[in-house]
């Protein structure tokens, strides 16, 4: 049995839905939640022949990683985050890349050598990665219009990403990729009538409305937060909203917090966008931390360290 294992946000969606437009075969999927990230402990070692691991910290799996190996499994891993010490393994082969204007998906973009590159296109603007986007956009040709549309397809896929629980997301992730195989064109679903891109569209616009009114609890030069209520619409908007004050404001880091059920805060932090360094590693001080360059977050954070994480953060960024 293969296993194909993938963050539940669109860039690891996208990832694998590259790779089995070009490369179909049955699989057995292990997603989650987009924080849902140690995957790779749910791959049974005694009955996986052979698995891919997309857009999931290998230095988060390292544990899972190793055992498989040591099973003799031969694993493909491809990612953008940061990685621990990687295996040397004759069954590893990874394409890992840990610089802030690349992700997952671009990275199986130059794989497959641009085969599916306008969900490339989807997979990088639903990232973040807006120049790289462009980059392909106008590689592909794309009008403004098209180009929008990708964007906006690649929003609404992450921001599907986002919840404490499954229960939280308006489709599962693994039910959401089995519906984009049927779309080796992703202006194929855009224009389809009542496809999940509307649905997804109409539920993103309701919820940030919600958020474009969330209480600012810290405002200076280098680093504004935003607090958002426990309830499923702004766990949902927590990342994507996050993206959006980046891109408002490129020189200032933003950080999103989510109160959770018991008194901590799940936090969502980007880096400025003209300064894409840092977060992963600022995050990652904090007991259930960490992430990339650009973007990280912290799952519980105690309230009581909410003014060490805002003093780091605006010292790092000065």
């Amino acid at each position: 049995m293969h296993y194909d294992v993938f963050n539940g946000d669109a860039d690891g969606i996208i990832a694998l839905l590259q790779l089995r437009l070009a490369e179909p075969r049955v699989s057995k999927l292990i997603t989650g939640v987009k924080r849902d990230i140690q995957l790779l402990q749910q791959v049974p070692a005694n009955l996986a022949t052979s698995v891919t691991v997309l857009d999931i910290s290998m230095e988060k799996n390292l544990a899972a990683l190793a055992g498989l190996l040591a099973q003799e499994i031969d694993v493909l891993y491809i990612d953008h985050h940061r990685t621990g010490l990687v295996p040397n393994s004759e069954h590893l082969t990874e394409i890992i890349d840990t610089d802030a204007n690349t992700c997952t998906s671009l990275l199986v973009n130059q794989h497959l050598a641009g085969q599916y590159a306008l969900w490339a296109i989807v997979a990088a603007f639903g990232d973040n990665m807006l120049k790289a986007a462009e980059q392909l956009s106008q590689q592909a040709g794309l009008s403004a219009k098209e180009q929008d549309q990708l964007k906006a397809l690649g929003i609404y896929i992450n921001y599907n990403g986002y919840g404490r629980t499954v229960d939280d997301l308006h489709i599962a992730p693994d039910a959401l990729f089995t519906t984009l195989l049927n779309y080796p064109d992703p202006f194929t679903l855009i224009n389809e009538a009542n496809s999940i891109f509307t649905l997804l569209e109409e539920a993103y616009l309701s919820d940030m409305t919600q958020a474009k009114q969330a209480n600012i609890l810290h405002d200076d030069e280098t680093l504004q937060v935003i607090e958002l209520e426990d309830a499923p619409w702004s766990r949902r908007v927590s990342g994507v909203y996050g993206n959006e004050l980046a891109n408002q404001n490129p020189d200032k880091a933003h950080a999103v917090f989510t109160l959770n059920l018991d008194n901590t805060y799940t936090v969502s932090l980007r880096a400025p966008i003209n300064n894409k360094v840092g977060a992963g590693e600022l995050c990652a001080q904090f007991e259930t931390g960490g992430g990339r360059a650009a973007a990280a977050g912290v799952n519980q954070l105690p309230k009581e360290k909410l003014g060490n994480f805002i003093a780091l953060v605006s010292k790092y960024y000065q």
